[in-house]
């Protein structure tokens, strides 16, 4: 995870990939629109690498992985 950012002075403490502006969300909404990697960093992204692509799912994957899901009874 180190390809991932939070700095509360950079999108409003959005994650971003480290030594960018991009935020993690910018990149996830291009994976769901299933660009292959390599696109995105050729024709969307050319300051990050397809590592950091991938670090932007590991990241979404961590996050929803921890996450605590309370349900309310019916």
């Amino acid at each position: 995870m180190n390809r991932i950012t939070v700095d509360t002075t950079v999108h409003f403490g959005q994650p971003c990939v480290v030594g960018t502006r991009i935020p993690v969300y910018c990149v996830l909404e291009l994976v769901q629109e299933g660009i292959p990697f390599e696109q995105i960093v050729q024709k969307y992204y050319p300051d990050i690498t397809v590592e950091d692509v991938k670090a932007c799912v590991q990241y979404a994957t961590a996050l929803v992985k921890t996450e605590e899901v309370h349900l309310a009874a019916p």
